[in-house]
């Protein structure tokens, strides 16, 4: 099972005959699916990515409505830490 097959590295090729090398696909492709379930570093980085994309797509197509959701966010987060911090202080 090697990456020039096409088919990903979590899944078994439908041809292969001998019974060892089939097992042998079978529990690489269980590990691979199990690396990528538990690698949350990798998988925070790819959600991250795919919504810097979609982010910069919108501030592309509509700059004035992004500048204004910034704002909102950065003001949104201020009042955030305002408030844990009074909550803090008391």
């Amino acid at each position: 099972m090697s990456s020039d097959t096409g088919i990903p590295r979590t899944a078994v090729a439908l041809d292969i005959e001998d019974p060892v090398q089939k097992a042998r696909a079978e529990l690489k492709a269980a590990l691979a699916a199990i690396e990528e379930k538990a690698n949350v570093p990798k998988r925070v980085a790819r959600a991250t990515e795919r919504r810097m994309a979609t982010a910069r797509a919108f501030a592309k197509k509509q700059p004035v409505m992004a500048a204004v959701a910034a704002v909102g966010v950065a003001a949104a987060v201020g009042v955030a830490v305002w408030g844990l911090v009074k909550l803090y202080t008391r």
